[in-house]
Formats: C-alpha cells, sequence, structure tokens
C-alpha cells in the first residue's frame, strides 16, 4: 500500500451484480476490508423497528 494518505482516502465500491434497476451490490464481496461490514445491522434494526407488542385480552 502507498505511504501517501491520498490514495488510503479513496474507496472502491464492491463489485455488482444484475444490470439496470436489478443491479446491486455483491453480498459475497462485502467485507471489512471494502468497508462494508456492519455486523450490528440487525442490532440497529431492532432498534430502529421494534416488534409490536402483543395486544392482551
Amino acid at each position: 500500500m502507498s505511504d501517501d494518505p491520498l490514495d488510503r482516502a479513496t474507496s472502491t465500491p464492491p463489485p455488482t451484480l444484475g444490470e439496470g434497476c436489478l443491479s446491486r451490490y455483491d453480498p459475497e464481496a462485502m467485507d471489512e476490508e471494502t468497508g462494508t461490514a456492519f455486523e450490528d445491522a440487525s442490532k440497529l434494526w431492532e432498534e430502529l423497528h421494534p416488534a409490536p407488542e402483543k395486544p392482551t385480552s
């Protein structure tokens, strides 16, 4: 890797699958190295979208 800080400040998107409106990032190519790993995604989802409470009868 280069010692130039500007070289380290760039990013490259992961490869894509599909074409046109069906184009999406390849989930198999996403990892820490590409900056797309997010282990706490499910925890964040639960915080933002809590399960509805069951009605009591």
